[in-house]
């Protein structure tokens, strides 16, 4: 089980975007590599606060993170090539200095990006994915087809010879308050550290082609329209030897159901039978997410009732549950009716039966409405 997030930074869940950020620091400097050479477990440590500050820092993935805690980064087990935060691991230490490095301070990390080459990031690519509510009941795993930005095959890359491969400048101003020295992104590289050498035929100015490829994208069960989900590295590459690529966003889009409809974890299906069946008692079979099931309607059966099939509705994203599903009783009226069937019901209009005599059992609409939502 991964340990929470919160619990990872040492802070409290309500904390604020400064606490979470100190707390960061603060788990960060006592496990940095440069202070615990060759220990695994820190280095370890270190990465699990990354990976929790990813996501506490953001206050879209914060958001998702307090409604439905790890599973809503999840790639339904897929291990490094999951959604969100570091998908499972997908980022090393040095995307860890790229990202967060300025939070240390000249102390720690910052020294790193002195000494190497920078690391630029490809662009993100967003796509929307159309899922079912029998994806969403039992998780599925959907391939699609995209165009991404790679570097075009035979390309090479020297060392850009106006940062020397910093990917940063640094610039002297003159103030009332004296000179400052400020860094700011190399003009001749755009802080990629590295400029073209050599630029395949076909390829843009950057050495970069437009490339078809198939992803695989396991979206867990239980998730809910609007949902966005993230494939590690599967976004735009970006030019030069040292730079990594973007992330693939999945936007979820839930599509409509012919007969079930969704209210959270919960389905509701409205169920139609004419008076012969309510009076008679009758069996019926229904759809649900997971197959047809059978439904026994007694005798006497009430229009407006509501049968609750239990474990019938959706997965909690979270893995506490299931929902159930609501099916609601619906008595068609006969609207054309014969010569036979209006004597029929003339000769029981003022019989004993056939006048309405609810019990203390039979509850209103609005009771049905009350304990549809408890």
């Amino acid at each position: 089980m991964k340990t929470d997030y919160y619990e990872t930074l040492g802070v409290n869940k309500g904390a604020t975007a400064a606490e979470i950020k100190k707390g960061y620091r603060k788990q960060a400097v006592k496990h940095h590599p440069d202070k615990n050479p060759g220990d695994k477990s820190a280095e370890e440590k270190f990465k699990k606060a990354a990976e929790a500050y990813e996501v506490l820092s953001d206050d879209n993935k914060k958001a998702r993170y307090d409604q439905y805690g790890h599973a809503a980064f999840e790639n339904g087990g897929a291990g490094a090539g999951g959604f969100g935060g570091f998908g499972g691991g997908g980022m090393n230490m040095e995307d860890i200095f790229s990202q967060f490095g300025d939070i240390f301070g000249s102390g720690f990390g910052g020294s790193r990006g002195s000494s190497q080459t920078a690391r630029v990031k490809g662009s993100n690519m967003r796509i929307r994915v159309k899922i079912t509510l029998e994806d969403i009941a039992n998780g599925v795993e959907k391939k699609v087809k995209i165009r991404r930005k790679v570097k075009a095959e035979g390309v090479t890359f020297k060392t850009c010879s106006t940062c020397n491969g910093q990917g940063q400048v640094m610039r002297v101003t003159n103030t009332i308050l004296g000179r400052m020295q400020t860094a700011a992104t190399c003009p001749t590289c755009h802080g990629a550290g590295q400029s073209i050498d050599n630029r395949p035929k076909g390829s843009d100015s950057s050495g970069m082609v437009q490339k078809e490829e198939m992803v695989s994208i396991k979206i867990p069960a239980g998730v809910s329209d609007g949902v966005q989900l993230k494939v590690t590295g599967k976004g735009n590459e970006a030019p030069g030897n040292n730079s990594i690529s973007g992330d693939l966003l999945v936007l979820i889009e839930e599509v409509a159901h012919e007969s079930l409809s969704r209210e959270g974890m919960n389905l509701h299906y409205d169920l139609y039978v004419n008076l012969s069946e309510v009076a008679l008692g009758v069996s019926k079979e229904i759809e649900t997410v997971t197959g047809k099931v059978k439904i026994k309607i007694d005798a006497g059966t009430q229009s407006g009732k509501i049968l609750r099939l239990r474990g019938k509705g959706l997965p909690s994203i979270e893995r506490y549950g299931t929902g159930d599903l609501l099916v609601h009783i619906n008595v068609w009226t006969p609207q054309n009716l014969s010569k036979e069937q209006k004597q029929f019901f003339e000769k029981n209009i003022s019989d004993e039966n056939f006048t309405p005599n609810p019990s203390k059992t039979d509850k209103s609409f609005f009771e049905k409405v009350k304990d549809m939502f408890s």
